[in-house]
């Protein structure tokens, strides 16, 4: 890759401009995280990926929830009271 990049200098400033832009949005989405709550994530999260759930397991995505299992349960049960 280093060989590729003193080669050609157009490809190390698209993958460097790539990183930064993932770098941003994973700090947003890290910042936003922490002030919302289980719910307003696991919506968040539906309104985003909406058939993704129904493809994954409950501790993957409880996990890219920063949340546990338990409080994905809990959110869920909550949920479909209302």
């Amino acid at each position: 890759m280093e060989e590729l990049y003193k080669e050609v200098p157009q490809i190390e400033s698209f993958f460097r401009i790539k990183m930064e832009r993932f770098f941003g949005t994973y700090q947003k989405r890290i910042l936003s995280d922490l002030a919302m709550t289980a719910e307003e994530k696991y919506l968040r999260f539906l309104k985003s990926y909406p058939d993704i759930e129904k493809h994954i397991k409950n501790y993957h995505l409880a996990s890219y929830l920063g949340i546990t299992t338990e409080s994905l349960s809990r959110v869920r049960s909550e949920l479909m009271k209302k």
